[in-house]
């Protein structure tokens, strides 16, 4: 384990051209942009700060840091992106054939619910 660990240890960015940690190595003040979304942040135009190295499947593995300290909030959406984006909603779940909306999102292959694509016969 120690050998992993020295051969991705360079905190200069001599080796690899940008500061560069061992897996759950990195300093206090770099996070990478699952850990900004957490904590409600965005990196904001910041390029890559450093990296951090792992042996993973199929080879060596990287995530990309940014510092904290230069990152942003997130941004939220406005009322009128809101309603948008549920009128979108609203029109994936609503039938084209018999114009009901549906509980579950109309499947793109059929382009209509399930009950137009496939009637119940009438057994009498």
């Amino acid at each position: 384990m120690p050998r992993i660990r020295a051969a991705y240890h360079d905190p200069d960015g001599t080796r690899y051209g940008i500061p560069t940690y061992w897996w759950r190595g990195a300093p206090h003040g770099y996070a990478t942009r699952r850990q900004l979304t957490a904590a409600g942040l965005r990196p904001g135009g910041q390029p890559v700060a450093a990296q951090v190295l792992w042996r993973g499947v199929g080879g060596t593995r990287a995530a990309y840091l940014y510092r904290v300290d230069l990152a942003r909030p997130k941004r939220t959406a406005t009322p009128a992106q809101r309603a948008a984006i549920g009128k979108a909603l609203t029109a994936r779940r609503t039938c084209r054939i018999c114009r009901q909306v549906r509980p579950y999102y109309i499947p793109r292959s059929l382009g209509e619910c399930l009950a137009c694509a496939f009637p119940q016969e009438d057994a009498a």
